[in-house]
């Protein structure tokens, strides 16, 4: 027995796009031509409230989509950058994660109230 091989073909090879050319949102979008900018300035303006209102997860998620659909098309000094955004807007995303837990004293420890 031989094992027979599929002959359908993806929706890729008979369309020639992939499919995040459909992929369009209403709710949020980056402002226009911001993966264009410096690193700081494109954390800042993916970590805001108006472009990410559901968090500086958005924004992190927005760059990293960019750069997935670039692909090879992307050069290495501008994925750079964006990698660097991506980069900043972690540690931001670190930051807010820390400032949100009650901080633990030492000196209560053992202490009656």
């Amino acid at each position: 027995m031989s094992a027979k091989k599929s002959t359908k073909k993806s929706s890729h090879a008979k369309t020639g796009r992939k499919w995040s050319h459909k992929v369009k949102t209403v709710s949020t979008f980056p402002p226009e031509r911001v993966f264009t900018k410096d690193a700081k300035t494109i954390a800042r303006s993916l970590g805001s409230k108006k472009v990410s209102p559901k968090g500086v997860g958005s924004g992190i998620r927005m760059i990293q989509f960019f750069i997935n659909r670039a692909g090879k098309d992307l050069p290495h000094q501008r994925r750079e950058e964006l990698e660097k955004a991506k980069h900043l807007l972690q540690a931001r995303k670190e930051r807010e994660a820390h400032r949100g837990k009650p901080k633990k004293s030492a000196n209560t420890k053992g202490r009656k109230s």
